[in-house]
């Protein structure tokens, strides 16, 4: 009988070996049990492990690297010691540390070399101040000579890459960390660009991602923590998320141990979180006022008696604060752009029994879909945006990321680019919420995006906003010169009436609205004749009847205006069906991705874009059964949905076609028949 032949893992000779290297540069490194710092240290045992569980994450050695501007730089090294155990990649070339259901990969995490070094520094990045970190990953094998033949894998992972870490380069061994060669290394590694398309794959891995561990939080903290109700669990998740952001230098993130679950009167958790918060928005100087209302608003929930009661050593505060920022953490902490309180807005309020209106009121545009208002709006780095129904803030994000990447692409100076940032942020961005639990969420989203929360109100913008700055210089305009809404279909004219009273206030530029159809067609007449007096409707868009999918199937239009200039009877509306858009939608709960580009979805959104702005010139994808260029009666109010008419005359090519077929259909019959006569008189 043939034995298999076990092959020998030579890890001791590949850790002998590469120790010694950093022996030799004079390296302060640490091996698996020693400690680094305790910063570092904490984040390590904190993180999930690579069996799964919580505990010891160790990597084989560790150290810290300092650039010449004395920036910190973790090393985090893992050895194998097989041959092919270096990297394991997914399709699109990025270290495969997750699952397609969003659940750690741990085979790969325990089998490759990079892929547990990669997984050590997502732990750095979740836990601690550190925003970039070297992972480096190195295996072996000996050749028929016995001889080590050696793989080093160098990586780097960082807020940049949204953690999912870059290839560096190729080395044979470590000298690029020798202090003598470091500087020129991490010069390397500030040049790593991920291009768009790279970006965007990525950021749409992490939205899905999101999007399982929100579930998963909210199916917890349903199933498991009594007596909170959804506005509670949405305030909670909103108090763990400011307190654990911190502000290098001056506040420091609240950690897990900080909260002592303590009985001392005024040293409880809920008061540990409400100081920690209170520091957090002072330094960020959100205005007093403001701050007063979000303190106030959450110090409600963070103070009662029955979250902060201690059993078996623990508040339910605690419990609480540790799922959220464990499973919510990694996400807020890397800084994706992206309508995160959007999501989480979404999936709380999926437990209420809504009725189908209200249930309207409170579903909040899809990313992609609030990207295209922002382009259909021609938002661009000077625009003064507004939102009169921001519920979670969504429009506004998407709106300040068009903004800043316009900064980014067309202001060359750094002093510049920084000031114009700012100001993005600070002082043209304005939105409305009047639903308290909502504007909480609002402010939060505004806050993870870098704070461009300073005018977000909570008002009722129909009846108590008369144009101004909230805060800062509230005697002057808000010089709004692009609109974007999705409001709450129950309101008067399903929602045309925040419409007509944004545009009433603005003196130019454009507006883009999602609204249901039946806005257009009879539901909003009073409103549309009055906004038709001073705005011309450039284009009414047919929108999927699935994008709510999930939350809502009702039949919704955008439609888009040019500013005070009145509507002729002259001027021409693009009509678009846009029902295909190239996406396909499902609504199964354990799906990976309930939406999928099956049919050039990107590239028709681009073309519908171009459509609106330039015309029928720009038709590539869409045909002319989908793009129609007509008129609607100032007067009407009711003809804002038009099709593309259908042409029932004959063309001679019909008739020609209709003859052939007659006649075939009669030759056809008549050989038929001869073919049967023929039969019969055998008979």
């Amino acid at each position: 009988m043939k034995v298999k032949k076990t092959v020998q893992s030579i890890e001791p000779n590949i850790a002998d070996l590469a120790n010694g290297w950093l022996k030799s540069y004079k390296l302060p490194y640490k091996l698996e049990q020693e400690s680094l710092n305790d910063e570092i240290d904490k984040a390590l045992s904190d993180y999930f492990t690579k069996n799964g569980g919580v505990g010891a994450n160790r990597p084989d050695a560790k150290l810290i690297g300092y650039d010449k501007y004395k920036n910190p730089f973790p090393v985090l090294i893992e050895y194998k010691g097989y041959k092919d155990k270096l990297v394991k990649l997914d399709a699109n070339n990025q270290v495969e540390n997750r699952t397609t259901k969003n659940e750690p990969n741990l085979k790969n995490i325990n089998a490759f070399a990079v892929n547990g070094a990669v997984h050590y520094a997502n732990a750095i990045l979740h836990h601690t101040s550190y925003t970039d970190i070297i992972a480096i990953g190195m295996t072996g094998y000996k050749d028929e000579r016995g001889a080590i033949q050696h793989q080093i894998g160098v990586y780097y992972v960082s807020k940049s890459n949204l953690g999912a870490g870059q290839k560096v380069g190729d080395y044979s061994d470590f000298s690029f960390l020798a202090l003598k060669n470091f500087d020129a290394f991490i010069e390397k590694v500030k040049t790593l660009q991920l291009s768009q398309e790279e970006l965007d794959k990525l950021k749409e891995q992490r939205e899905r991602e999101i999007d399982i561990s929100l579930v998963k939080l909210n199916n917890d903290i349903y199933q498991n923590e009594k007596g909170l109700g959804e506005n509670d669990r949405v305030y909670l998740v909103a108090a763990s998320i400011i307190a654990t952001l911190g502000i290098p230098g001056k506040v420091a993130p609240l950690e897990k141990a900080d909260l002592k679950s303590s009985t001392e009167k005024g040293n409880n958790d809920g008061d540990i979180i409400v100081r920690k918060i209170k520091a957090f928005l002072s330094e960020k100087q959100i205005p007093k006022e403001k701050k007063d209302l979000i303190v106030r608003t959450l110090e409600n929930t963070l103070t009662t008696d029955n979250i902060n009661k201690v059993e078996n050593g623990e508040s339910q505060l605690k419990r609480v604060f540790t799922k959220i920022v464990d499973d919510l953490g990694i996400y807020y902490k890397i800084g994706l752009t992206t309508d995160f309180t959007g999501k989480l807005f979404n999936e709380m309020y999926g437990w209420l029994g809504f009725s189908q209106d209200k249930l309207n009121d409170v579903v909040l545009t899809p990313s992609y879909v609030a990207n295209l208002l922002v382009k259909l709006a021609r938002v661009n780095k000077d625009s003064y945006v507004w939102d009169f129904a921001t519920g979670s803030a969504g429009l506004l994000v998407s709106a300040m990321n068009e903004m800043l990447n316009d900064a980014k692409n067309t202001i060359t100076s750094p002093d510049e680019l920084t000031q114009k940032e700012i100001k993005i942020k600070a002082e043209q961005l304005l939105g409305l919420e009047l639903l308290s639990s909502v504007y909480m969420l609002a402010i939060l989203n505004m806050i993870l995006m870098g704070d461009g929360s300073s005018n977000i109100l909570n008002k009722d913008s129909l009846t108590d906003f008369d144009g101004n700055y909230g805060f800062g210089d509230t005697n002057s305009k808000f010089p709004a010169d692009a609109f974007i809404l999705n409001p709450p279909y129950s309101a008067n004219g399903n929602g045309m009436n925040f419409v007509e009273r944004a545009l009433s206030l603005m003196n130019k530029g454009y507006a883009s609205i999602i609204i249901q159809n039946s806005a257009g067609s009879g539901k909003a007449k009073t409103y549309n004749r009055k906004i038709l007096e001073r705005n011309t409707l450039v284009a009414s868009i047919k929108m999927p009847v699935d994008i709510f999918i999930g939350k809502s199937s009702v039949q919704t239009n955008i439609y888009v205006f040019k500013v005070n200039e009145k509507h002729h009877k002259d001027d021409i509306v693009k009509f678009i069906d846009f029902t295909n858009d190239g996406y396909s939608r499902s609504n199964r709960k354990k799906a990976s991705n309930n939406l999928k580009d099956t049919d050039k979805a990107k590239e028709r959104y681009e073309e519908l874009v171009n459509l609106v702005r330039f015309g029928k010139s720009k038709l590539k994808i869409f045909t002319e059964k989908e793009y129609y260029e007509g008129y609607i009666d100032p007067n009407n109010g009711a003809d804002w949905n038009q099709t593309s008419p259908i042409d029932t005359k004959p063309t001679l090519k019909d008739f020609k076609k209709t003859v052939s077929d007659y006649l075939a259909w009669e030759v056809a019959t008549i050989l038929k028949q001869q073919s049967n006569n023929f039969e019969n008189v055998g008979k």
